[in-house]
C-alpha cells in the first residue's frame, strides 16, 4: 500500500522527508549537497550550519592549483611527437621558421611550436605529356618522365606556394622549347637522346633561381609518335629511314670486304710495273754493254763484224722456231717453216710467262740486282763465243 494511500490513518509515518526521530525537515539543500560533494573530493569544505549561514565560501587555493598541475602534466605530454625515418621535421615557432629536426622523438610547446613533415629518402614521379609543334612545324605527341626527390624541406615548404606544381610547370615549359627547336624526325627517331639531355639541362636552368629544395634525379623520354591521322605515313617513312641505315651498313660491310682485295691488286700492279721497268732498264744496260764490247771489233773489221751478228741473229731465230729443212738434189736447200705449229708455240710461251710474272713479282725486285750481273756477263759470253768463233773462222 502506498504510503499516501486514503485509508491510512498513519500517514505521516510514512511521510519520505521527515527523519526516522519524527521531526520534519523538509526538502534537501541543493547547496549544502555540493559542498558536501567537494568536501569528500578534497575541494572544499564539509558545510555544517552554524547560525544559519555556511562556513565554506567557494573553492579554495588547494582546488585550482591541483587543476594548474593537471593541465601542466596534458601539456607537456601532448607535446612529444615522432619523426619518421624517411621523414625530415620543419618547426614554426609562432608561424615563423625555427628549425629542422631529425628523425626520431622529439619534443615540442605546443600552442607555441608546429611541426610539418616532409618525405626526403623516397623519389618521386610526374609525367609531362602533351600535343607540341616541332621546328619543322609538325605536331607530335611527346611524354616526359620525371623523377624528383626533396633535398631541402624548407625550401620545399615555403619558398613557393607549391613546390610540385611549379616544377611540373617548368617541366613543361622547357619541354616545348626543345620540341620547338628540334625536327620530328630527330624527336621520333635518331635525336630522342639530345632531346632529353636538352631538356634536362634547360629545366635545371629554369628551377635554380627558385630554390624549389628539389633535386632532378632523371627524366626518360618515352616514345614519342605523331598525331593518329598521320600515323600510317609516319610510320612508313620511319621504315623508309631504317631501311637507309640497313642499306648504308651493307653497303660499309661490302667496302670492307672489298677494299683489302683492291688494295692487294693495287700493290701487285705496282710490283709488276717495278719489276718491268728494272727488267727493261737491265736489258737496256746489257744491250749497252754488249755493243759497247762490238764497237771496237766492229772499227776493226766492220764488214766482218755485219755478218757475224747477222748470223748470230738467224742462229737465235732459227733456235726457237719449229722448222724442216728439204734437200733438194741439185739445187739449193729450201727451209719449211709450219705457221700453225709456230703460232701454238707463241701462245704457250705467252701462257707460261704470264704465269711466272704471277708468281715470281715478289722475287724480281730482290733479285734485280742479280739479273743486271747475268745479263751483262751474258752479254759479255756471247761477245766472247761470237769473238772466239769469228776468230776461229778466220784463223
Amino acid at each position: 500500500m502506498a504510503w499516501n494511500q486514503p485509508g491510512n490513518g498513519n500517514n505521516n509515518d510514512r511521510d519520505p522527508w521527515k527523519n526516522q526521530g519524527g521531526r520534519d525537515q523538509g526538502p534537501p539543500d541543493l547547496d549544502e549537497a555540493v559542498k558536501n560533494l567537494l568536501g569528500k573530493l578534497g575541494l572544499g569544505g564539509s558545510g555544517k550550519k552554524g547560525g544559519g549561514k555556511s562556513s565554506g565560501g567557494g573553492f579554495p587555493t588547494k582546488g585550482f592549483g591541483i587543476i594548474a598541475v593537471l593541465l601542466v602534466i596534458v601539456w607537456f605530454i601532448a607535446g612529444f611527437y615522432t619523426v619518421k625515418e624517411a621523414e625530415r621535421g620543419v618547426v614554426l615557432r609562432f608561424g615563423n621558421f625555427h628549425n629542422l629536426v631529425e628523425s626520431g622523438l622529439h619534443w615540442r610547446p605546443i600552442f607555441i611550436d608546429s611541426v610539418e613533415t616532409v618525405d626526403v629518402s623516397n623519389v618521386r614521379q610526374f609525367q609531362s605529356e602533351g600535343f607540341m609543334l616541332t621546328q619543322d612545324e609538325n605536331v607530335v605527341h611527346v611524354e616526359l618522365d620525371v623523377q624528383y626527390r626533396v633535398i631541402n624541406p624548407r625550401d620545399y615548404l615555403y619558398a613557393v606556394e607549391n613546390a610540385d606544381r611549379s616544377l611540373a610547370q617548368a617541366t613543361d615549359s622547357a619541354l616545348r622549347y626543345v620540341v620547338g627547336h628540334t625536327t620530328m624526325d630527330e624527336v621520333l627517331t635518331v635525336g630522342r637522346e639530345n632531346v632529353r639531355a636538352n631538356t634536362l639541362e634547360l629545366l635545371e636552368n629554369i628551377t635554380a633561381p627558385y630554390q624549389l629544395g628539389i633535386q632532378i634525379v632523371d627524366i626518360n623520354l618515352l616514345p614519342a609518335r605523331p598525331p593518329e591521322a598521320v600515323k600510317d605515313a609516319f610510320d612508313d617513312a620511319i621504315a623508309a629511314q631504317e631501311d637507309e641505315q640497313r642499306f648504308i651498313r651493307e653497303a660499309e660491310a661490302y667496302a670492307r670486304e672489298r677494299e683489302p682485295t683492291a688494295r692487294g691488286q693495287v700493290r701487285r700492279i705496282l710490283q709488276e710495273a717495278q719489276a718491268y721497268r728494272e727488267e727493261q732498264i737491265l736489258k737496256a744496260q746489257g744491250e749497252v754493254a754488249r755493243f759497247n764490247e762490238l764497237l771496237p771489233q766492229y772499227r776493226a773489221a766492220p764488214k766482218v763484224t755485219r755478218e757475224r751478228l747477222y748470223l748470230e741473229t738467224l742462229e737465235k731465230i732459227y733456235s726457237e722456231t719449229a722448222k724442216v729443212m728439204v734437200d733438194v738434189e741439185g739445187g739449193n736447200n729450201m727451209m719449211y717453216l709450219p705457221l700453225d705449229k709456230i703460232l701454238e708455240k707463241q701462245r704457250r710461251t705467252i701462257d707460261s710467262s704470264e704465269m711466272n710474272n704471277g708468281q715470281g713479282q715478289s722475287s724480281n725486285s730482290s733479285s734485280s740486282t742479280s739479273g743486271q750481273n747475268s745479263g751483262q756477263n751474258s752479254t759479255t759470253n756471247s761477245t766472247g763465243r761470237t769473238s772466239d768463233r769469228y776468230n776461229g773462222g778466220r784463223g
